[in-house]
C-alpha cells in the first residue's frame, strides 16, 4: 500500500491517546494520500470495456465521497481553529509517497484492499473524534 509508510496508531486504544489536533491531521493526511491514486484508478477502470456502467459510476462516486469528506474535515478543522494552513503545506509536501508509480503497479484487488484498510482507519478515527466532541453518543 502506498500509505504503509505513514505512521498511524495500531489499534483503537492508541488512537484514543492521540490529541484531537493530531488525529484530525492524520485523517486529512490519509484522505489527501488517496486523492491521486483514486484519480488514476478511475482513469484505469474507464478503459475496461467489460465493466458495467454501474461499476464505473460507483468508482467515481467513491472518489467524490473521499473529496467531500476531506473538504468536510477541513471545514470542521477550520471551525475548531486548528492550524489548517500549516497542515495544507505539510500535507502536500511531507507525505513522501510516490503515489502515481505505486498506484499504477498495484493490482485492482490490492488497490481496493489498501483503500478499504485506510477507509476503516479514517472511519475509526472519525468515531473517536465524534466521541470526544459529543460524548454519550454510543461511545
Amino acid at each position: 500500500c502506498h500509505t504503509s509508510g505513514m505512521l498511524t496508531p495500531n489499534g483503537k486504544e492508541y488512537a484514543q491517546k492521540i490529541p484531537r489536533e493530531e488525529l484530525t491531521h492524520l485523517i486529512l493526511k490519509l484522505l489527501q494520500a488517496w486523492k491521486e491514486p483514486l484519480s488514476h484508478f478511475n482513469q484505469h477502470i474507464e478503459h475496461h470495456q467489460e465493466l458495467p456502467d454501474d461499476s464505473l459510476s460507483k468508482a467515481k462516486q467513491i472518489s467524490n465521497m473521499v473529496h467531500e469528506l476531506k473538504t468536510a474535515v477541513e471545514k470542521v478543522t477550520e471551525k475548531a481553529r486548528f492550524s489548517i494552513s500549516i497542515f495544507k503545506v505539510s500535507c502536500m509536501c511531507s507525505t513522501g509517497l510516490s503515489v502515481s508509480n505505486e498506484a499504477n503497479m498495484m493490482s485492482d484487488s490490492d488497490f481496493i484492499h489498501c483503500f478499504r484498510r485506510d477507509s476503516n482507519k479514517v472511519q475509526s478515527y472519525l468515531k473517536i473524534l465524534k466521541c470526544r466532541i459529543m460524548p454519550g453518543n454510543s461511545c
